[in-house]
């Protein structure tokens, strides 16, 4: 399993190079995105992804300036540039940088797919040769533990998986696929059983009206807390306090 950095500035860009690595990986790597040099480097040394395409004319720090400080940590990553400009400067500089490849915007999706596979196949020989297994776990527990950490402090806010997913860089629909492969339920379940479980706590140990309860935990609509609890708990928030012996005032 490889770890992929997408660094692109143009959402429509990133999306269309997204969606072709995500196709190529097949459900066998990891793939962060960003928008701007400063999270590049950022992203780069939380997860030491293994392949970076890299676009220069991006904010804050150019794409080059930005590999230089990646460089400094993490030399062995293979790096494509996407640029819209053939300038001679750029590509020294960047050949001076252990570029694997300088491709030219708009790329083909058959160019970036073939950069792609020579990248992941440099990535494995150079490991079999220095008997060194790339941290996938721990690249994936990483990632899961940071939105895990991210919703346990958040959950009782009006929080999305556009929110989580955006927090970990990563695209809501992807995020979503890897976060209930890693985890065995949805994002939606997830959050909401830790809703529910807060929603038995204050049941239990306050006299909060239902509907109040229900914003407390996060819900927007009373109702859909009620149907939740029912599914989970399979008595009513009503029942479950009268079964703990707190009196209800609604």
């Amino acid at each position: 399993m490889s770890g992929i950095l997408i660094v692109e500035d143009e959402i429509l860009e990133r999306d269309f190079l997204e969606m072709i690595v995500e196709e190529e990986l097949n459900g066998q790597g990891i793939i962060w995105t960003c928008a701007t040099g400063v999270q590049a480097v950022e992203l780069a040394r939380q997860h030491c992804p293994s392949v970076i395409f890299l676009d220069i004319l991006i904010p804050e720090k150019d794409g080059l300036t930005a590999l230089e400080e990646i460089r400094q940590f993490l030399p062995q990553a293979k790096v494509i540039i996407l640029s819209a400009f053939s300038d001679f400067t750029c590509a020294q500089k960047a050949i001076d940088l252990n570029v694997t490849k300088y491709l030219l915007k708009p790329a083909k999706p058959r160019d970036i797919i073939a950069v792609l596979q020579q990248a992941l196949a440099c990535t494995e020989e150079g490991n079999k040769q220095l008997e060194i297994k790339t941290p996938e776990t721990l690249e994936v527990q990483g990632f899961v533990k940071d939105a895990l950490h991210f919703i346990q402090e958040h959950y009782t806010e009006r929080l999305t998986l556009e929110t989580v997913s955006a927090h970990v860089f990563m695209n809501p629909q992807y995020f979503s696929r890897v976060f209930k492969k890693e985890i065995g339920i949805s994002y939606t379940d997830y959050v909401n059983n830790l809703r529910i479980k807060h929603a038995c706590e204050l049941l239990a140990n306050s006299d909060y009206p239902s509907y109040r309860i229900s914003s407390e935990c996060g819900f927007n609509d009373p109702s859909y807390f009620n149907r939740v609890f029912f599914k989970q708990m399979k008595t009513t928030p009503k029942k479950y306090r009268m079964q703990t012996n707190v009196s209800i005032y609604s």
